[in-house]
């Protein structure tokens, strides 16, 4: 095999390798921004299916409970509100016990009562305690009822999960930054002498990193696409393994990972190249041998 062969199969091998390096790094960061978009969602959601119950008084009737459905409806922190009549508590608790406490006591013990959810940013204890002394102050409303020790539960875990994100997309973000600069800089060094040569004729700096920068690009975006490739078919398998996941994974929570991926691919490729053709530029001539 001549040189000129030898030297055009090394290059295409270091071509793919550092696709193939680089696509496993932004499929990484891929997962990474679609786990933390679902997560945001998912914990939207559970806020938002959070039930305040307000216990209607004895006097309200079916008028007075629907002018209270369309004062709450108004107000900033209603989602939905499900109006439970006396006689379907009943029902339902007459199901749940086998028996109907109607017959044994005389009457309905029952009262009509409000399932209210509240938005996702009032799903919080202090935000809840205000709405429930708010609600509580209406003369329909005779108590208000919410589990606070699960609000409060529920706010720490996804803090929790919160900051656990947080931690693996900054050591990711760094170790994405590692490995392709890695892969860039063992690119650029076999190509050092050339670097060297051009500098000694008198080409300059910008000269010299445009070919390399070019082509860098082109490995970002074949490994962005390839990427993507990947991270949409997980994606679509997700998507038909259940349909509850459709509601977490959004068509827009998609988009951002898609953009994210060729964001990343272009800018880490780029800078990575920038920074090691400028250190080779600065490098002595005796220092290319060791």
């Amino acid at each position: 095999m001549s040189k000129r062969k030898s030297h055009i199969l090394l290059g295409r091998m270091q071509w793919l390798t550092s696709c193939v390096s680089t696509t496993l790094v932004l499929t990484l960061l891929g997962l990474l921004v679609l786990c933390s978009l679902s997560a945001y969602r998912l914990s939207e959601t559970v806020r938002e299916n959070f039930t305040v119950t307000l216990l209607l008084d004895d006097d309200v009737d079916d008028a007075a409970a629907d002018s209270l459905m369309m004062v709450l409806n108004l107000k900033p922190y209603t989602r939905q509100l499900k109006l439970i009549t006396a006689e379907q508590a009943l029902e339902e608790q007459t199901q749940a016990m086998g028996v109907d406490p109607s017959d044994f006591l005389g009457e309905n013990p029952f009262t009509a009562s409000l399932e209210m959810n509240v938005r996702s940013d009032y799903a919080c204890a202090d935000s809840l305690q205000m709405v429930a002394d708010e609600l509580r102050a209406m003369w329909q409303v005779a108590d208000v009822v919410y589990q606070r020790d699960l609000v409060d539960n529920l706010n720490t875990m996804l803090q929790r999960i919160a900051i656990f994100l947080l931690v693996l997309a900054v050591l990711l973000t760094v170790i994405s930054m590692v490995l392709i600069n890695n892969t860039v800089r063992l690119s650029v060094y076999a190509r050092r002498f050339i670097i060297h040569t051009m500098r000694l004729v008198g080409a300059s700096w910008s000269f010299i990193r445009r070919p390399f920068l070019l082509r860098s690009m082109g490995i970002g975006l074949v490994a962005s696409f390839l990427a993507s490739v990947l991270l949409l078919g997980f994606v679509h398998w997700a998507l038909t393994y259940d349909e509850y996941v459709s509601a977490i994974i959004t068509p827009a929570a998609v988009g951002i990972m898609v953009a994210s991926v060729f964001v990343s691919g272009l800018v880490l490729t780029l800078v990575c190249t920038w920074i090691s053709v400028g250190h080779f530029l600065r490098m002595r001539e005796r220092e290319m041998y060791k």
